[in-house]
């Protein structure tokens, strides 16, 4: 029987999983030895493991969360439609009676716990362990492999913690995630200066995995970042300690506990991450790409400038797709049909003065003219003379944030959401492919913060915290220093303003690259040259995501896939009907596995 082992259970697993058994009838007749190698639970993984705090949440509508193929994938393998999480039967399911309740309650707007998606991802687990060839087995592996053996030509041994005689493998998928790194020497500082001086020091981490009982109540602690795990940090340390929200005469308020720190947050842009959008398209139904076209880029030679030959093309289609619903969902507010415009538009490069001319003559409003500048920087240049100042201004910024999120009359920033999804597949092709230079992280940090920001109620929380002096804001291009026996901070938006703290968390996930890694499996892979180390990732074949050793061969028997490869789409789920490129991969993935094993005629002996 051919043997497969999975490094990493979680949901990336169950879809390759999935693909692996609607594949198999076509590409392979026999039974499959499966094992799974995980310290979290299969199926949901660290992520969305179940055991994690209720109060925490998915900042995707349920509606929007599907690990179905559906029409729009376009795979080789064929497609097997299923119900996304709105659309989930869970009546038979055996499930805790708390996430019974919360599903029971749930529309498909709502924004669920992750206890909800990880009963979800668990039961299409199950559903892809019985899709698999009959006489197939699953094994799971509660711990961590540690160390894989073996060339192309022999069969894998995968080293397991704590097991001496390691499990033989046709065929390993590594399927990691999302992964630890050992600190940085910056973080190293800071945490030595905490021990020194008594003071709180979170580094970067996971939220639903860091230490926050060390994080002293009642007293003023900072925070570097803005983001989601801020978003999680917040509910954590607020209601997660027994303070309540109360809503009076339409007005969300927070009673304190009395065991929260005093969170002084800021960050880079200084602003929350954007809200997500309430509501639906109310025009034309969006396009596939028209401007920014991976294939098309790679059809000329040489490298591919992120700034340079990429970002242009991004902001055209992103525009277009919020023209498009602006144009076709609120022609009252527009001067030209959208024929005439997009007409224009299709001739025009995205910076130039041609086309802010077309906007000025087409949109007389300039809150709906799209300011990627002003989008990604908005409060750059504002500087407060008071900290009190700033809160209000600061409060305004998000309740205006949360309002326009809200009202259908400004869905065209869902248009340009849904074309920021396209122009994420397209950007994936592109880095697969080992020619994209010069992005530097900023993408995924902007596309974060425009798209992939919380539900609307966290937000107005957080107004209600800082109105009740648990959270306040520090403002853009936040500065930290380690002085004087404590934690300093200030911004550029209150120049005079500086907190002294006895704590400091950073707020953010740790930015994984291979020469930081804390994964001992990768480390050992990098060291015995096994892995090829491209800008931080692990480079694997564009095609079929096999791993490449040093020297750029691929391995026969080796593939990985995830955000730590090459080939780095980021969501195991995806919204139903955006050909997500991580399903595109798992089904790349699983027809090569099968292939290989098909023909596989090679000496069965062990490396």
């Amino acid at each position: 029987m051919s043997v497969v082992v999975f490094v990493g259970a979680g949901p990336r697993t169950s879809g390759v999983l999935e693909r692996l058994g609607a594949n198999a009838p076509a590409l392979f007749g026999g039974p499959l030895e499966v094992h799974l190698v995980d310290p979290f639970p299969a199926g949901s993984g660290r992520v969305w493991r179940h055991e994690q705090s209720a109060l925490l949440r998915m900042n995707s509508m349920a509606e929007d969360v599907t690990m179905f193929t559906d029409s729009s994938v376009v795979c080789e393998g064929p497609v097997r439609p299923g119900p996304s999480l709105a659309e989930w039967d869970w009546s038979t399911v055996d499930l805790p009676e708390e996430v019974r309740a919360e599903l029971a309650a749930m529309e498909p707007t709502s924004f669920p716990s992750r206890r909800v998606q990880s009963a979800y991802l668990k039961w299409f687990h199950a559903k892809a362990v019985e899709s698999l060839p009959r006489g197939s087995s699953v094994h799971v592996h509660p711990t961590r492999a540690v160390r894989v053996t073996g060339s192309s030509q022999l069969r894998q041994r995968v080293w397991l913690a704590g097991r001496s005689e390691p499990l033989v493998a046709d065929v390993v998928v590594f399927a990691l995630g999302h992964l630890d790194t050992v600190l940085s020497p910056e973080h190293a500082a800071l945490r030595d200066h905490a021990v020194q001086h008594d003071l709180c020091f979170v580094p970067p981490a996971y939220t639903a995995d860091a230490d926050l009982s060390v994080v002293p109540a009642g007293e003023d602690v900072v925070v570097r970042g803005l983001g989601l795990a801020f978003i999680d940090l917040a509910v954590l340390l607020a209601e997660g300690r027994g303070g309540t929200f109360v809503r009076v005469g339409g007005v969300l308020h927070y009673l304190p506990s009395g065991r929260e720190p005093r969170l002084h947050v800021g960050s880079r842009r200084g602003v929350p991450y954007h809200s997500k959008t309430g509501y639906r398209l109310q025009g034309a139904a969006p396009e596939g790409p028209r401007f920014f076209v991976a294939s098309d880029l790679l059809a000329r030679p040489g490298e591919i400038d992120f700034r340079l030959h990429v970002w242009p093309l991004i902001a055209k289609e992103v525009a277009y797709g919020y023209y498009r619903e602006l144009f076709t969902g609120h022609p009252s507010r527009v001067r030209l049909t959208w024929e005439e415009f997009a007409g224009r538009y299709a001739e025009l490069e995205w910076y130039s003065a041609e086309m802010r001319a077309l906007e000025e003559r087409a949109v007389p409003g300039m809150a709906d003219r799209l300011d990627f500048e002003h989008l990604d920087r908005p409060i750059d240049g504002l500087a407060f003379d008071s900290a009190d100042g700033f809160q209000e201004f600061l409060r305004s910024y998000i309740r205006a944030d949360v309002e326009r999120r809200s009202d259908p009359r400004f869905s065209a920033d869902l248009g340009a959401f849904l074309a920021l999804l396209t122009a994420y597949g397209q950007l994936a092709v592109l880095a697969a492919s080992g020619r994209l230079t010069g992005e530097d992280g900023w993408w995924h940090g902007f596309f974060s913060y425009f798209a992939s920001g919380p539900p609307p109620d966290r937000l107005e929380e957080l107004l209600a915290l800082s109105r009740a002096g648990v959270v306040r804001f520090l403002g853009a291009d936040t500065w930290v220093r380690a002085e004087d026996g404590v934690f300093l901070a200030g911004s550029a938006s209150v120049p005079g303003h500086v907190v002294r703290a006895k704590g400091l968390i950073e707020a953010r996930l740790p930015t994984h690259t291979l020469s930081v890694t804390a994964d001992p499996l990768l480390r050992s892979l990098a060291a015995g040259g096994d892995i090829q180390d491209r800008a931080g990732l692990v480079a694997v074949d564009p095609v079929d995501s096999r791993v490449l050793d040093a020297s750029g061969a691929p391995h026969a028997r080796r593939f990985a896939v995830g955000p730590y490869t090459t080939n780095k789409a980021q969501a195991a789920f995806a919204r139903p009907n955006t050909n997500n490129p991580a399903f595109r991969q798992n089904d790349a993935v699983a027809r090569a596995v099968l292939e290989f094993l098909a023909g596989d005629a090679v000496d069965e002996s062990v490396a």
